[in-house]
Order: structure tokens, then sequence, then C-alpha cells
């Protein structure tokens, strides 16, 4: 396996004594190695686990020539890294959550279910599936918000109208949640989404919108 330019020098250049990176050089690495192309066009995790797997298995192939201390000292060195990996994506993760909890769901844009609705089909057809299922999420908001059975609460975050929804269609609650946080996953993690998760949301919103409910 090739291992990315930046993370090659960081460990290929420390084989040789002495094996001693200050913090500031490996996290500037850390930081080059990060900011990439590659690492924006699949998902986070999964691109650091990749990464990380490639840099242990070369790091102690280039190391296993070397002396036992060189081998543990070249592991270190790897498990700091990754150590450092898993706090940036702790940080970035509390991040995303503290800014989705905090961001109304709908936003100011005065738009039917009907067109919102339209909007992701349009974008599923095109392939783009972020914006289909955030439309298809608010396009369920919105359709039981013009039906009276939820209230028009314009700065409610999606779990707030999930939770509105859930109570209204107890038996479709773990759908609805499901669907508010791959709102706030998508739409503020940028995680990526499926046509299958914004089709589910498609069906969903069929799914209340034909059910008659008592008041």
């Amino acid at each position: 396996m090739i291992l990315p330019a930046t993370a090659l020098t960081l460990v290929g250049s420390r084989l040789d004594p002495p094996l001693d990176p200050s913090g500031d050089e490996a996290r500037g690495e850390l930081r080059r190695e990060l900011a990439r192309p590659e690492y924006h066009d699949t998902d986070l995790l999964d691109r650091l686990d990749r990464w990380l797997g490639r840099l242990v298995d070369d790091t102690v192939g280039a190391a296993s020539g070397s002396s036992p201390v060189m081998v543990i000292v070249a592991t270190v060195v790897v498990l700091a890294i990754a150590g450092a990996v898993a706090f940036l994506v702790s940080r970035a993760k509390a991040t995303a959550r503290g800014t989705a909890e905090a961001r109304p769901a709908l936003g100011d844009e005065a738009i039917s279910a009907d067109a919102l609705r339209a909007r992701a089909e349009a974008a599923l057809a095109a392939g783009d599936t972020a914006a289909a299922l955030v439309d298809a999420f608010r396009a369920v908001a919105v359709r039981q918000v013009e039906r009276g059975r939820i209230d028009d609460l314009p700065q409610a975050t999606a779990h707030e109208l999930a939770a509105a929804l859930g109570s209204v269609f107890p038996e479709r609650r773990g759908a609805v949640l499901r669907g508010a946080d791959l709102f706030d996953e998508v739409l503020y993690g940028e995680r990526p989404a499926s046509a299958d998760q914004t089709r589910d949301l498609l069906a969903l919103d069929d799914a209340l919108g034909g059910r008659s409910v008592r008041r």
C-alpha cells in the first residue's frame, strides 16, 4: 500500500535516530494530511480508518529491519497520531451536534410541503442525495404544519419537530427521529446521504400525509 506523502514524510523521516517529533510537528503533519482533497469525497471516519491502517502497516514494515527499540518508538509515534486523530474527530462531532441543536430546521424560506417534496425528488433524480434528504425531511414537517397537526414554530430544530411529530404519530416515532438524525448529520455534519435514506423519508411523508388524525 502507498502511504500519502505527508504521512510518509512524518514517519519515514523519523525512522532514523532520533525518532522524536515535537508535538507541533506531529499536529502540523496531521492537519496537512487531513487537508488533502481525497479526504473530502467519502465518509470521514472511513477515510481516517483507511489512512491510519496504511500508516500502521507502512510504519511497522519500514521499521521491521531496525532494532526492537526503533520498532517500539515508531509504534509509539503512530499511536500518538491515532490519538490525535481520535481527539480531533470527537471534537468535530461535538461541534456539529452543538451547531445542529441550536439551528432551526426550516429556516426563513416560505415554501409549501408540495414544493419541498418536488424539489427533493428533483434533487434525488439529479444525484444530489444530500439536498434531496434535507428537503425530504423538511417536507415531512411542513406538511404536518400545513394540516394543523403540529405547531408552526419557525425556530424549531429538527429534533424538536421530530418530537412533535412523534407525539402525533407514536407508531412512526422511530422513523421520524432517525430522519431528524440524518437531517442534522447531512446538513450540519457534512455526512453523505444515500438515495435509499431519502426514499425512506419520502415514504414517511406519504405515510404521515395520508393519515387522518383526531385533534
